[in-house]
């Protein structure tokens, strides 16, 4: 159950949803649902449902530019629940006031968001047992 799963991804213009290039916080749902989804293949070699989250905490801004890691773990089996928590952590941030292409890579990283939640894999679709 100590596995960990750890994505990183570089957010985009694309990503960026408000003025001054601000990413949307659901971006930082949409990455743990991803980390979600990987743990539960792992684990049960299903992508199973995301049924809730049970605390969301939006910590620090993120921008387009910025490298963020997102990593989550199994915290609780149950017969098809599957308890996990989440952190996304900013990794990288461009310094646009250097220059364009001028980026740091945090010595300490920036934890931007912290969540809770619940996942389910039907007991018909579970074929790994750990």
């Amino acid at each position: 159950m100590n596995e960990k799963v750890l994505i990183r991804l570089r957010m985009s213009s694309h990503d960026a949803h408000y003025g001054g290039n601000l990413v949307d916080g659901a971006k930082m749902l949409q990455l743990f649902g991803d980390v979600a989804t990987e743990l539960l293949i792992r684990n049960d070699g299903d992508e199973g449902l995301f049924a809730a989250y049970d605390n969301v905490e939006f910590l620090a801004p993120v921008f387009a530019g910025d490298y963020i890691e997102a990593s989550g773990e199994i915290t609780h089996i149950g017969n098809s629940s599957r308890k996990m928590t989440f952190e996304a952590r900013k990794v990288i941030m461009p310094r646009t006031d250097i220059s364009d292409s001028a980026a740091d890579f945090l010595e300490e990283p920036i934890i931007v968001c912290r969540a809770s939640g619940t996942c389910v894999v039907p007991k018909k679709s579970q074929r790994i047992t750990k």
